[in-house]
């Protein structure tokens, strides 16, 4: 894959692709992000019932599996979860990759705005929330994988 991210298409998540994300493995410290981290996360990727509508697939325009989008509407506030293929990550195709994902929900839901959540220690994904428009608006403990962790909230406009 090239260094840019090209145009992505973006489809209701099926079973195999639930099933191929959830096996991915980031490196450290990102592997605070692999789905087997964390079960309740896990066993509602895995479960079509729990996975619902809400859950979406990111293609390439090679038809490859890059990532992911989690939407959740509440308020007129779209809330956002995402992640690229682990070997995709770090390269610079993140903000790409989102404002794509926020395209496409802005289309599908026509929410007044978007909001998501990190963990603190993935400074990373705050700098590409950051440059798409995000601002901090709390910062929180979640628990997650087995521990208690420090989380920023961010948001933004449509």
């Amino acid at each position: 894959m090239s260094s840019t991210l090209g145009s992505i298409s973006i489809t209701t998540m099926t079973q195999d692709e639930a099933d191929a994300i959830a096996d991915r493995r980031y490196d450290p410290p990102y592997d605070f992000y692999d789905w087997r981290a964390d079960e309740d996360d896990l066993a509602e990727l895995l479960d079509p019932l729990r996975r619902g509508e809400g859950y979406f697939s990111a293609h390439n325009a090679g038809g490859e599996l890059i990532g992911f989008f989690g939407f959740e509407c509440k308020d007129d506030v779209v809330g956002v979860g995402l992640g690229l293929r682990p070997d995709l990550t770090g390269r610079g195709l993140g903000l790409a990759f989102l404002e794509q994902g926020l395209s496409f929900a802005h289309d599908r839901f026509q929410p007044v705005g978007f909001k998501l959540s990190v963990a603190e220690l993935n400074e990373r994904a705050i700098k590409v929330y950051e440059r798409a428009g995000f601002v901090r608006t709390r910062s929180f403990s979640h628990e997650t994988n087995g521990g208690v962790f420090p989380f920023v909230e961010l948001e933004r406009p449509a």
